[in-house]
């Protein structure tokens, strides 16, 4: 998904040393996560995912996203995480996480669509019954994958929209098209929690602009979910985001064009 960091030979120790306790080898193509801090591949018939942080900062939402996703209900498909391992050298702690893998490819090699992946009618009737099933959960207090605060800031800001009352459900919060399996499954549980209704779709919607016949589709099978009134500030939160990202992000810098044409609709 990310380029590698440089350098990556301390990462790639702790792959390999997370792979001997498991007593697995990695074998698969790097995956690295932003800014280095995720090293993943396959590693024999699982998939094993390790993450970093400074010795002392370890914790917290990010940290813990993954291990703290397994009590969300079984009908939101996603690989099996069933063994974790933590551990502390030369001034880093890592934390280990081994998954059942998930042998389907990804939607797409890059967080947006540039093309209608053609993906089926049952995986949009899956992926609708996923976010239903996701958004039934109680929102969490613990958890916010957005917060209130920022949300009404920069809608306002950025879109120019003003902010109604916010509807919470619980929410993935990272949903775009590198997170997504043909299967479906849902990768990447770091970030979990709290936003405003419909924020899961409306990344889906949204990171699909650049490809107008897919997006117009994807607007349809999501319709359930856009199309209720309180999905509104999830649409415009995605949107803010793009919005003030499209700076340090390439991808955000290419959809502000399709973005802002949505705006007097919303």
């Amino acid at each position: 998904m990310f380029e590698a960091p440089a350098p990556v030979d301390r990462m790639l120790a702790a792959q390999r040393h997370a792979a001997d306790q498991f007593g697995l080898r990695a074998t698969g193509r790097r995956v690295w996560g932003y800014r280095g801090r995720t090293l993943s591949g396959a590693a024999g018939p699982h998939w094993l995912r390790v993450v970093c942080a400074e010795a002392g900062t370890e914790g917290g939402k990010l940290w813990n996203g993954p291990s703290t996703s397994r009590a969300l209900p079984a009908s939101v498909p996603r690989p099996d995480l069933f063994r974790i391992r933590d551990w502390t050298t030369d001034g880093y702690a890592y934390r280990a996480e081994l998954y059942a893998y998930a042998p389907d490819p990804i939607v797409s090699p890059r967080p947006v669509l540039d093309e209608d992946p053609g993906l089926p009618e049952t995986w949009w009737k899956e992926m609708v019954a996923a976010l239903d099933a996701l958004a039934d959960v109680p929102p969490p207090t613990y958890r916010e994958a957005v917060r209130e605060e920022y949300l009404r800031r920069v809608i306002p800001e950025f879109t120019g929209h003003q902010v109604d009352d916010v509807v919470w459900t619980t929410a993935h919060g990272d949903l775009h098209y590198g997170n997504i399996t043909c299967g479906p499954h849902i990768l990447d549980w770091e970030g979990w929690g709290r936003a405003p209704h419909g924020y899961d779709a409306a990344t889906l919607y949204l990171y699909a602009l650049l490809a107008p016949a897919a997006a117009a589709r994807i607007r349809t099978e999501l319709a359930p979910v856009l199309d209720r009134p309180e999905a509104r500030t999830g649409l415009l939160t995605v949107c803010a985001q793009i919005l003030q990202g499209q700076d340090r992000t390439d991808f955000y810098a290419e959809l502000v064009g399709p973005v802002r044409e949505q705006l007097p609709h919303l």
